[in-house]
């Protein structure tokens, strides 16, 4: 048989070739469609138990529906005309409650501080120094005033008088055993000092320390629990305009309680 001009037969294989290429476009679809509804049968998957759980839950706190079984949901339920609505009796009963308990530990403390002014004050007395002390009890503690017309020191000196020396002996040895930590503050009159000292600052702090170093050197009072810091003439007695009263010192034996109970020591004052 003849064949045309110039034309070739194709050879069998060549002739299905093309015809047999849907095979792999349909396979990729199979396969597609097999993954399809794999996820579709994930998704439609449901927990019975936890969805009546979620359901009973927002059906009570909705307040749609009573719910006859237990209701497992975290959280506390709200009515709701009191959506919105913040603080109610929960809160006001937890507040009186922390106050309660922070008034209880002031009083503690204060009375621990009374205690401690009270020895104090038999220590004075019993040393013949009755009256040289005034003490006040505020947020920070005890403040024991050393004041006293000529008590303490000269004008524009820092050395101890023999009169102070004997006060501080009386004092040191009630708060030497003490765990309580203390400050020293030192303070001056108006008038402006000479040499040694620039200022009034420098004047106060150098008293501060000086009955620091007294009360660690030889009343026994640890080093790591007293500081010292000089005021000048900063501070002066409120309603005092002697010059004598205002070259003093000021012994603040400190609170260690938190400040929402040393907020409370000048109320609990009045219930201790």
């Amino acid at each position: 048989m003849s064949r045309g001009r110039g034309g070739r037969r194709k050879k069998p294989e060549e002739e299905h070739g093309g015809e047999e290429r849907w095979m792999a476009s349909y396979m990729d679809m199979v396969t597609v469609l097999m993954c399809l509804f794999i996820v579709l049968y994930a998704m439609s998957t449901v927990d019975t138990a936890k969805f009546e759980k979620l359901k009973a839950s927002l059906a009570t706190g909705f307040g749609v529906e009573q719910s006859q079984t237990v209701d497992t949901a975290e959280g506390v339920i709200v009515r709701p005309e009191d959506v919105g609505k913040k603080g109610l009796l929960t809160d006001q009963k937890v507040a009186q409650e922390t106050r309660e308990h922070l008034m209880k530990v002031a009083e503690a403390e204060r009375a621990d501080l009374e205690e401690l002014r009270r020895k104090i004050e038999h220590r004075l007395d019993k040393t013949g120094h009755k009256g040289a002390a005034a003490f006040t009890i505020d947020k920070r503690g005890l403040t024991i005033r050393l004041v006293s017309a000529e008590t303490f020191f000269e004008p524009n000196s820092a050395d101890l008088t023999r009169n102070a020396t004997e006060i501080l002996e009386a004092i040191a040895p009630v708060l030497a055993p003490t765990d309580r930590s203390f400050e020293i503050e030192g303070f001056a009159d108006v008038r402006q000092p000479v040499d040694p000292y620039p200022t009034n600052w420098e004047l106060s702090a150098s008293r501060a320390t000086r009955v620091l170093r007294s009360l660690v050197e030889d009343g026994g009072v640890r080093g790591n629990r007293i500081a010292s810091v000089g005021y000048g003439d900063a501070r002066p007695v409120p309603g005092k305009k002697d010059l004598a009263l205002n070259r003093r010192v000021d012994v603040v034996v400190l609170s260690d309680q938190p400040e929402s109970v040393r907020s409370l020591l000048p109320t609990a004052a009045s219930r201790s």
